[in-house]
């Protein structure tokens, strides 16, 4: 799986859990999905999971392959540990601005 196929994969999760939870950024009023508010923390609950799984998976791939590389040619570890190091933090970026989202969604907006 690529990095863009991941990304892609965190934002529908994100996308999704903004629609279950209603309302849009920076606190506009807008129609719910759902007006249960219940609801809102199930929205939550299934993108917080998507987000951390996705990230999980992506940081898991990077490494594999890192260690994958550095078995192949190991006079080159240094460069290939810092790529791994840089697109992991990527991941873990977009990641990160995915739970902040979710959040939020859930409990800054009405």
């Amino acid at each position: 799986m690529t990095i863009g196929k991941l990304m892609m994969i965190v934002g529908m999760a994100i996308i999704a859990a903004v629609a279950l939870t209603g309302g849009t950024a920076f606190g506009a009023p807008a129609a719910t999905m759902f007006p249960d508010a219940g609801l809102r923390f199930v929205g939550l609950g299934l993108g917080l999971g998507l987000v951390v799984i996705g990230g999980g998976k992506g940081i898991g791939n990077i490494g594999s392959s890192a260690v994958e590389s550095i078995a192949r040619q190991p006079e080159a570890a240094k460069d290939i540990n810092g790529a791994m190091v840089l697109s992991a933090a990527f991941v873990e970026g977009a990641t990160l601005f995915g739970v902040v989202v979710l959040l939020l969604g859930v409990f800054v907006m009405k």
